[in-house]
C-alpha cells in the first residue's frame, strides 16, 4: 500500500509499502489533529477557509504516490514543525503578511532607482555611500595636475576639480539659491547661474537646470571649479627613515601634512605620492604648515594603532627648537598654564583656566641681543601647545602669524591679559591680517569671517580675493591677458628660474621634467590659458615672502621606547645666524 499526505498543498508525507495499515491510519489522525487546531488557533480571514481545511483532510486517505525512502518522511514532518513553530512564536500565519501588491500595465507608478516608487514631479535620491575607512588617495588623484617650480617656489598648475558635499541638516528643505547666498558666498549668485548653465553644479550626478530645486535628505551636490593652489617653498622632502613600517620625513615649512583649505597637490601627501610613487601612508601626527621638521608616518594599520598607543600613553618624547622675540631667561623655565580652544576651525587657542591642563619645559640655547633660540619639550600634546604658552611668557615665536599679532591687545597675550571676548580676538586677528594683505596665512575658512561684506568689496576696489574668502596683493589682468608662469627645473637640490622666452608652453611636467597628461574627468584648461568663469584666473599675485613661508618653530627629534628620529639644526636656529633684511 502507497499513500501521500498533502497538507494543504504544501506538505507530503510519502509511506512506504512495509507499513501495516494501523501506522498509516495513526498517522492520517495525527495530521487530521494538527490542521483542525490550526484552524481553530488561528481563525481565517477567508470564511471559506475552514471547510477547505475539512476537505483536505478527509482527501488524504485517497492518494497514492510512488514509494519514497524513510528519510523523506521526517523531512516532510521536521517541515510542518518548524512551520507550526514560526506561526507560534510570531503570532501570525506566513499567509496573513503582507505582499507587495503586484505591478499592472496600468497605473503603474514611476520608479527610482533601487525600485523606490516616487510621485510626480519627486527626485530620486540615492542613499548616502559609504565611506572607505581606508587610505582614500591613489595615482588617479595624483595625476590630476602637476606642478612647476619659480622663484624658489613649488607652484601647482590650475586644474579642474569636483568639491562634494552631503546636503547637511540646515540645509534640508531650502533652495540651492538659499544655500550658495548664505554659506557659499565666496562666489557672486551671478557666477553660480553660469555655473549652472554649464553643468558644473550637479545634484544626485545629474546636472542641475535651476538654482530653484529644494534640498532634501541625503543629496550629493557636486561643485565642479577651476581650483588654484598657494606656492610653497620648493626645498625638497628628506626622508630621514623608511623600513617598510614606518616612514620618516624632514618637512619644509609652509606645506601642510594633507589636504586642507587651499591645499590639495602642494601637501606632504601628495608631494610624496606624485615624486616618490609613495601611497597608502597613516598620519601619526601632525605639525602646522608654518613649522618645519621630524614627521613621522605609518606604512601599515598595525603600526599606525601602534603609534597613536604611544601618543596616548604619553610614551613618545619631542624635542622642538624656535627663535623667539627678546631676551629669554637663562636655565630651565616650566609653563604650565591649562590651554582652551577658542576656534576649531583655525586652531586658535589661548590660556584660560577652563581649558585642559598642559606642561612644556622651556631652555635658552643662545642669544644674539635681538632674539633667543630656544629649547622646547612640550610634556603634553594640546593644539599650538609651545606658541601658546612662549605667548603667555612674553616672548612669541617669530613669524607666528597667529600669537605674534598685536590683535591681542598691547601686551599681545603676555600674562594671559587679554581683554577681548573670543568672538572679538577672533575678528581682531582677521581685521589685523586683513589690513596686511595677509588674510592667507591664516588658513581661515570662508564662513569663519565676513566674506559677504568681501564680496561687495570686490566688486569696487578689486582688491580681495574672491577664492576662500582671502586676500592678498594682487593686480588685475586684462581681458587679453593669457600668460600662465613658465617652468623650471630644480638644480642639484635648488630652483633656478629659466628665461620663459627658452621654454614654450606645453603639457604640465613632473619634478623630474617628464611630460604628464591630466587624467580626470572634467573639461581641460591646457596650461597658459584660462578659464572665463575663474574669479582667480583673473588675478595675479605676487609670490608670498620668507615672512608668510616660514615659521621659526622646528620639531627636531621625536623618540619612542625602541626608536629615535632627528634633524639637523635649521639654519635660523644656530648661533652664527644673521637675520636676512
Amino acid at each position: 500500500m502507497h499513500v501521500s499526505l498533502l497538507v494543504r498543498g504544501s506538505i507530503k508525507c510519502h509511506f512506504p509499502s512495509s507499513f501495516s495499515n494501523e501506522v498509516i491510519r495513526q498517522a492520517i489522525n495525527k495530521v487530521k489533529h494538527r490542521i483542525s487546531s490550526r484552524c481553530s488557533v488561528y481563525p481565517p480571514l477567508n470564511p471559506f477557509l475552514s471547510s477547505r481545511c475539512q476537505q483536505s483532510s478527509s482527501a488524504m486517505e485517497q492518494a497514492a504516490v510512488v514509494p519514497e525512502s524513510p528519510a523523506e518522511v521526517n523531512s516532510a514532518a521536521s517541515e510542518e514543525k518548524t512551520a507550526e513553530k514560526e506561526a507560534t512564536e510570531t503570532g501570525k500565519r506566513k499567509s496573513d503578511e503582507p505582499h507587495e501588491p503586484e505591478a499592472k500595465g496600468r497605473g503603474k507608478r514611476r520608479r527610482g532607482g533601487g525600485g523606490k516608487n516616487l510621485r510626480r514631479g519627486e527626485r530620486y535620491i540615492p542613499p548616502p555611500q559609504k565611506r572607505n575607512p581606508g587610505v582614500s588617495f591613489s595615482q588617479e588623484h595624483f595625476d590630476e595636475t602637476s606642478y612647476y617650480f619659480e622663484g624658489g617656489l613649488r607652484k601647482v598648475c590650475p586644474y579642474y576639480f569636483d568639491f562634494k558635499t552631503y546636503c547637511k541638516g540646515r540645509w534640508i528643505g531650502k533652495s540651492l539659491l538659499e544655500v550658495f547666498k548664505s554659506e557659499f558666498r565666496s562666489e557672486s549668485i551671478e557666477y553660480y547661474e553660469k555655473a549652472v548653465k554649464e553643468g558644473r553644479i550637479r545634484l544626485n550626478e545629474t546636472p542641475v537646470e535651476d538654482l530653484s530645486v529644494v534640498l532634501r535628505n541625503n543629496d550629493l551636490m557636486k561643485n565642479t571649479v577651476h581650483r588654484h593652489e598657494p606656492p610653497v617653498v620648493c626645498t625638497p622632502l628628506e626622508i630621514l627613515a623608511d623600513d617598510g613600517e614606518v616612514l620618516v620625513v624632514n618637512k619644509p615649512a609652509s606645506i601642510p601634512v594633507h589636504p586642507c583649505g587651499r591645499f590639495r597637490h602642494n601637501t606632504v601627501i601628495f608631494i610624496l605620492g606624485k615624486e616618490r610613487g609613495i601611497s597608502e601612508l597613516h598620519t601619526v601626527h601632525r605639525l602646522d604648515r608654518l613649522t618645519s621638521g621630524v614627521l613621522l608616518f605609518a606604512r601599515t594599520l598595525e603600526t599606525s594603532k601602534k603609534l597613536d598607543q604611544l601618543v596616548r600613553d604619553r610614551q613618545l618624547e619631542k624635542e622642538y627648537v624656535c627663535r623667539v622675540e627678546g631676551e629669554f631667561p637663562e636655565g630651565e623655565l616650566i609653563c604650565e598654564e591649562p590651554i582652551l580652544v577658542v576656534s576649531f576651525k583655525i586652531g586658535l587657542c589661548r590660556v584660560d583656566p577652563k581649558g585642559k591642563e598642559c606642561r612644556t619645559v622651556f631652555q635658552r640655547l643662545s642669544f644674539n641681543g635681538k632674539n633667543s633660540v630656544v629649547r622646547c619639550l612640550p610634556l603634553t600634546g594640546r593644539t599650538h601647545q609651545i606658541r601658546v604658552h612662549l605667548q603667555y611668557l612674553g616672548f612669541p615665536i617669530i613669524n607666528d602669524p597667529i600669537y605674534g599679532s598685536s590683535a591681542w591687545g598691547p601686551r599681545r597675550g603676555k600674562g594671559g591679559l587679554v581683554e577681548k571676548s573670543n568672538e572679538e580676538l577672533l575678528q581682531a586677528l582677521v581685521e589685523e591680517h586683513r589690513s596686511q594683505e595677509t588674510l592667507h596665512m591664516l588658513d581661515i575658512p570662508d564662513d569663519v569671517i565676513g566674506i559677504g561684506k568681501e564680496a561687495e568689496e570686490v566688486k569696487t576696489s578689486g582688491k580681495v580675493d574672491e577664492f576662500e574668502g582671502n586676500t592678498s596683493k594682487e593686480i588685475n589682468r586684462t581681458q587679453t591677458d593669457t600668460q600662465v608662469p613658465t617652468r623650471s627645473e630644480m638644480v642639484n637640490q635648488g630652483c633656478t628660474n629659466i628665461n620663459p622666452k627658452s621654454t614654450p608652453l606645453t603639457s604640465p611636467t613632473n619634478s623630474n621634467g617628464s611630460q604628464t597628461e591630466a587624467t580626470d574627468s572634467t573639461p581641460k584648461t591646457p596650461l597658459g590659458t584660462r578659464d572665463h568663469l575663474c574669479s582667480e584666473c583673473k588675478l595675479i599675485r605676487l609670490d608670498p615672502t620668507d615672512k608668510e613661508l616660514v615659521m621659526y618653530l622646528h620639531a627636531l627629534r621625536y623618540k619612542g621606547p625602541d626608536f629615535e628620529y632627528s634633524t639637523s639644526l635649521p639654519d635660523w636656529a644656530k648661533e652664527d645666524w644673521v637675520e636676512a633684511d
